[in-house]
């Protein structure tokens, strides 16, 4: 795999990482399958390049005063925890049932913010109480940090939803806590995997430092964009995740 492929599939992912708050990996898992790498080493590179561009952007988040710290390290409780199981999950799992798991996680993701998930915050949201607020981002964090990272997707695909219904989170709010996530859950996950012989370093390190360029211009963006269109653009990686993830499947079982 040549190295200019690698930097083009971090500088994506890492715009699509600072704008969308999902750590890349519905870019770089995809690309990955398309270019002939198995399931299991999709992950593993796609969870390594997350700790670089989840860094990176949480540092510009947190210069710019876009991230509340206070939720993002409850939200990151939860993922260090989840996350510590990823390298058990994808070691055990068949890479075909990975495959179909990260198509089903795609599409009921698109499925929550097409029709769940008004553009505006929830102005009701269920949970009220600041007690069970933090205990509901602990347990949204550590159910995000067991399936999204097991799956090399970061979080955002799963984090959004539950912080937008069940706290009032807007979409644009969530993004940089679903990047403060994917700091303690990214590095959790790579520790599991990186036990199980699931990394390929060379090519992660080539992505997460490529990552880190298109991070800075992704936060940039989406000061720029409107919660509407953002919406819409978020609507739009998934859907590219679901073709690029169905065309893959089909290209596994009819082989």
């Amino acid at each position: 795999m040549g190295v200019e492929i690698l930097i083009a599939i971090g500088l994506i992912s890492g715009v699509c990482a600072g704008f969308f708050g999902i750590g890349g990996g519905v870019i770089i898992v995809p690309s990955l399958l398309l270019l002939g790498l198995e399931m299991e080493y999709a992950i593993g590179i796609s969870i390594m390049q997350m700790v670089f561009s989840s860094t990176f952007g949480s540092l510009i988040n947190i210069y710019k005063k876009n991230l509340a710290i206070a939720d993002g390290v409850f939200v990151g409780i939860g993922g260090l925890i989840g996350a510590s199981f990823s390298g058990l999950i994808v070691d055990t799992l068949d890479s075909k049932i990975l495959l179909l798991l990260f198509f089903a996680l795609s599409c009921v993701s698109l499925y929550k913010y097409a029709f769940n998930v008004k553009t505006q915050a929830n102005p009701t949201p269920p949970i009220q109480d600041p007690t069970k607020q933090k205990l509901m981002m602990i347990f949204a964090g550590t159910l995000t940090g067991i399936f999204a990272v097991s799956l090399g997707v970061g979080g955002g695909l799963i984090l959004a939803p539950i912080l937008a219904y069940y706290l009032g989170f807007d979409s644009k709010k969530v993004v940089p806590i679903s990047l403060f996530f994917i700091i303690f859950a990214s590095i959790s996950g790579s520790i599991s995997l990186a036990a199980h012989d699931l990394i390929d370093f060379h090519a992660g390190l080539i992505i997460g430092i490529s990552s880190m360029i298109g991070v800075a211009l992704g936060i940039y963006l989406i000061s720029k964009t409107s919660l509407k269109n953002h919406r819409y653009a978020l609507l739009g990686i998934y859907a590219f995740s679901i073709f690029m993830t169905l065309w893959k499947i089909i290209q596994v079982f009819t082989a």
